[in-house]
């Protein structure tokens, strides 16, 4: 059973402002429903509560790992089957979404970011496994992309920060692709994000902090160091055969470009010989030209032959993952640290200066709110089991879409960390990350509630 949980996070007091004052209550479901109330009540800050939607609260005296080991850890095993598991981290920027993601200490097991702190545990686990295996190509490693993601612009970290695309191409499927390189021949290629293998769980840290050396901040209403984009960070469970085979993916991807180019220009090319402007401007068959069918079947022939190459290809990527002995083998864990979500008018207490939002960074504001919005449908929209899920609503839950249906085995599960803030400078920031998470969570548990109701009947 596929399930969504939700849990919050409170983190340390940042001012001297009094603290929002919250409770939080087990309800029967097992589930935690929070209460609201803010220092001084007025027409604009009102007591709130929530419905019974989250799995579990942190206080501020949780380091990470606390979070990791009642989070992160019980989904590990999925992974080391072969399944993907989902984190996201939500709330206004400087409540704490990056320090729980990524963190900030990277010498400290105990402030390890849960991305690193998994990669650490999964690293232990893949080096034992590997004690087994004699062939180098089938050795595990943990592969590791990351990106950022802007409108429908994704920044590859590992690569540069290249400037990639989010398309969706005719298979249905959702591909972030680089800057197109002109080979010889005639060869075009389009490489995906770099996925990064590392034997070692100190290669892994250390292509980690490239990449967040190349991650864009900027300013917001509350923070002056705020990420304005969505970090999403992959690892996935990857042997060097199999990043061989998906490199020869792209490798006759390439070839295939200029045959089928050739294809298409001949056919173009016999069909404007083959008809003439009379002289009423219409096209009429030329009778002086004879289509040469021949030609134009010949070029279809040689890009179906190219065609197949490509299909062999994907083939064999998909014969490693389904064949390998090692059933760990495409096992994945994403983190998304989600952009800043508090692009509303400033109505708080705090008499701190914010720098005025620039047009530009008003835009990314409503860029932001689209995404998370669609988001949250993405997951309500899964949890009532409707036949049409809005993944093309924003390239947000595009680029999230083939882990969304990678969940949808058995006791995989995806999970959504809410960070906020006890200040009460932050209490209608706080109050709305709660309300978000409140949807979220109360749809994500709908399939966990109906189970069990059906449990009961029989």
């Amino acid at each position: 059973m596929h399930q969504f949980k939700v849990y919050t996070r409170w983190r340390p007091s940042e001012s001297t402002a009094p603290e929002t004052r919250r409770t939080h209550n087990k309800q029967d479901s097992g589930r935690i429903s929070t209460s609201l109330t803010p220092s001084s009540p007025s027409a604009t800050e009102r007591p709130w509560k929530s419905e019974a939607a989250f799995t579990q609260v942190f206080e501020a005296t949780d380091n990470n790992r606390s979070v990791f080991e009642a989070a992160v850890s019980p989904t590990l095993p999925h992974v080391l089957s072969g399944r993907s598991c989902n984190f996201f981290a939500y709330g206004h920027s400087g409540s704490g979404k990056s320090h729980t993601i990524i963190g900030y200490d990277f010498e400290n097991p105990d402030e390890f970011g849960l991305c690193l702190a998994a990669a650490r545990h999964l690293s232990e686990a893949l080096t034992d496994l590997n004690q087994d295996i004699d062939t180098p190509g089938e050795e595990l490693a943990l592969g590791i992309r990351m990106f950022e993601l802007r409108k429908n612009i994704a920044f590859d970290l590992l690569n540069g920060r290249c400037q990639c695309f989010v398309r969706e191409g005719h298979d249905g499927k959702t591909h972030i692709r680089g800057e197109t390189e002109i080979l010889d021949e005639g060869k075009v290629r389009v490489r995906p994000i770099v996925t990064k293998a590392c034997w070692s769980f100190e290669d892994l840290r250390q292509e980690l902090l490239t990449g967040l050396k190349l991650r864009a901040t900027g300013t917001s209403t509350v923070h002056d160091q705020s990420s304005r984009t969505h970090a999403v960070l992959e690892l996935e469970i990857v042997t060097r055969a199999l990043l061989e085979a998906r490199d020869a993916v792209v490798q006759r991807q390439s070839e295939l470009v200029p045959v089928g180019k050739r294809a298409t220009d001949i056919y173009i090319e016999e069909t404007m010989k083959g008809v003439i402007q009379n002289a009423d401007g219409k096209y009429v068959p030329n009778p002086d030209y004879q289509t040469d069918q021949a030609r134009i079947d010949a070029a279809e022939a040689k890009k179906a032959e190219f065609e197949s190459y490509v299909q062999q290809a994907e083939k064999k990527v998909s014969d490693i993952l389904q064949s390998s002995g090692q059933s760990c083998l495409g096992g994945k864990l994403v983190f998304v640290d989600l952009a800043g979500s508090e692009y509303y008018h400033d109505k708080t207490t705090s008499t701190v200066a914010r720098p005025k939002q620039t047009p530009q960074e008003q835009q990314e504001g409503r860029q932001i709110n689209t995404d998370l919005l669609a988001l949250k449908e993405v997951i309500r929209a899964r949890a009532s089991k409707q036949t049409r899920i809005p993944f093309r609503s924003s390239p947000l839950t595009m680029v999230l879409r083939d882990h969304f249906l990678g969940t949808n085995t058995t006791d995989s599960c995806s999970a959504m960390i809410l960070t906020v803030s006890p200040s009460s400078e932050q209490f209608a920031a706080t109050l709305n990350t709660l309300k978000y998470g409140n949807l979220v969570g109360v749809a994500g548990g709908e399939k966990k509630r109906v189970a069990r109701q059906t449990i009961k009947q029989q």
